[in-house]
């Protein structure tokens, strides 16, 4: 059975939008959405997935999950490139809904209104 779950997604192309959005919450889903193998940071009742190995492949800086992220107390420069993928925590570590506290400080952040 596929799990779905609400994700705030922040693209690293400024060009592209930050958006919240119901996704699978599989491997495949997640990897293709970073662009590759999972790297996972955690932070109270979230975390952020990444590219494993966005350094190393020169992916673009991901400046506003970065700044989001710093925020939260969390200091993800040089780390986030790439596509981020902020999900929250479910029993037994599995995925769950990305907290509504993360919405509303991206929705601030981004000074845009984010809808899943």
């Amino acid at each position: 059975m596929t799990k779905r779950h609400t994700a705030l997604i922040i693209p690293a192309r400024i060009s592209e939008p930050v958006r919240v959005e119901t996704i699978e919450t599989d491997q495949r889903t997640l990897q293709g959405l970073v662009g590759g193998d999972l790297e996972t940071v955690s932070r109270g009742n979230w975390h952020v997935y990444l590219n494993a190995e966005g350094v190393i492949s020169q992916l673009p800086a991901n400046l506003r999950a970065a700044q989001l992220m710093y925020d939260c107390g969390l200091d993800l420069a040089g780390v986030a490139r790439g596509t981020a993928v902020i999900l929250g925590h479910g029993g037994h570590g599995e995925d769950a809904d990305v907290p509504e506290h993360l919405i509303r400080l991206a929705e601030e952040f981004f000074d845009t209104r984010l809808i899943a």
